[in-house]
């Protein structure tokens, strides 16, 4: 069974003393699940469908019309009067999410131009292609966030690792890995992606690759000077004469004290990360066209100055979260401190 250090339950204690980083945990956590089920809360296929004493899932399994007494052999548009007379004229009905709009869903029922103002039917009014606003922010935060945590994993282990061999080894390993560091962190990434995109489609995949070559960077510097400072301490030096590898004394002694200071890049790259994302989807060189962005979203607001409704928005949205994700960074640092 899986228990804890006395180490792992003061760190603990002292992180869920900060009570703004706990509760900003907590408000992450259910904006991401939040996000991660946006098909459950913002989709226009309804969730159930009871037809004929028979139960269908469209969210999960794609059904013709021809299966609910149309015509078509093709999948039915839910919302219109023609699908709905067809199942509930047979005593059948549909459960549709809270949002019967997806992010890619467009409005024909509007009654003013688009983009229209927020109503009933559009809680936060819809984008100049008639798109729901709210639907487009649920998908677009799932892509930063679910973008931003992949980039800051990657980051950490490429940083971590190459830190942790050049404060520790020192010597020829350390010289040249800082060369390296030096040419490598000289080239321009955004002009490298706006370059690259002329040759290549963006998508999810190939941006985070782009961007993982270049972010681990900023944890190098700083894992590199604790290795430096705690490969000669006397209790590292004691437990290499009692045998311990150096993966050992490096995972066991040094690595957990070097954490605290790595910790406090780690809001940085994932902050970084959103923005980067969010700047490449509004210059155009980001995710596809058509994909839910906050970046697009933030375009869309320039280009519609008459629609206020759009830049607050994206505004509020990236706020909070770049807000709860610095506010829990700052309560994982105080938690790792070894002065508390």
């Amino acid at each position: 069974m899986f228990t804890l250090s006395p180490l792992g339950k003061r760190r603990i204690a002292h992180f869920k003393a900060n009570r703004r980083g706990r509760w900003s945990l907590w408000l992450f956590i259910g904006l991401c699940l939040l996000c991660l089920g946006g098909e459950l809360i913002a989709n226009d296929k309804p969730l159930i469908v009871h037809y004929h004493g028979a139960w269908y899932f469209p969210i999960i399994r794609d059904y013709d019309e021809i299966t609910f007494g149309g015509e078509l052999p093709f999948q039915p548009d839910y919302a219109s009067a023609y699908v709905h007379n067809l199942i509930e004229g047979q005593g059948g009905w549909m459960l549709f999410p809270p949002i019967p709009f997806s992010y890619d869903t467009v409005n024909y029922d509007l009654t003013e131009p688009a983009p229209s103002p927020p109503s009933a039917s559009n809680w936060l009014g819809t984008d100049d292609q008639a798109r729901d606003v709210l639907a487009r922010v649920i998908f677009g935060t799932r892509i930063s966030i679910l973008f931003a945590l992949l980039l800051t994993a990657i980051s950490a282990v490429i940083g971590i690792g190459a830190g942790a061999l050049q404060g520790y080894y020192g010597g020829w390993v350390d010289l040249l890995g800082q060369r390296l560091l030096e040419i490598w962190s000289g080239l321009p990434v955004l002009y490298l992606l706006i370059i690259l995109s002329g040759f290549v489609s963006p998508s999810f995949w190939w941006l985070l690759g782009i961007m993982a070559l270049f972010s681990w960077l900023a944890l190098v510097d700083v894992v590199r000077a604790e290795f430096l400072r705690g490969r000669s301490l006397e209790y590292v030096k004691a437990a290499r004469a009692l045998g311990l590898t150096d993966s050992e004394l490096m995972r066991r002694h040094i690595l957990p004290n070097a954490m605290t200071s790595t910790l406090t890049y780690l809001p940085f790259i994932l902050t970084g990360a959103i923005a980067t994302l969010t700047a490449l989807d509004f210059l155009g060189f980001g995710m596809p066209a058509g994909t839910a962005s906050l970046g697009e979203l933030i375009g869309q607001a320039k280009r519609n100055l008459q629609a206020p409704w759009l830049g607050l928005t994206a505004f509020f949205a990236l706020a909070l979260i770049l807000s709860l994700l610095v506010f829990i960074g700052e309560a994982c640092r105080d938690a790792f401190d070894p002065r508390n």
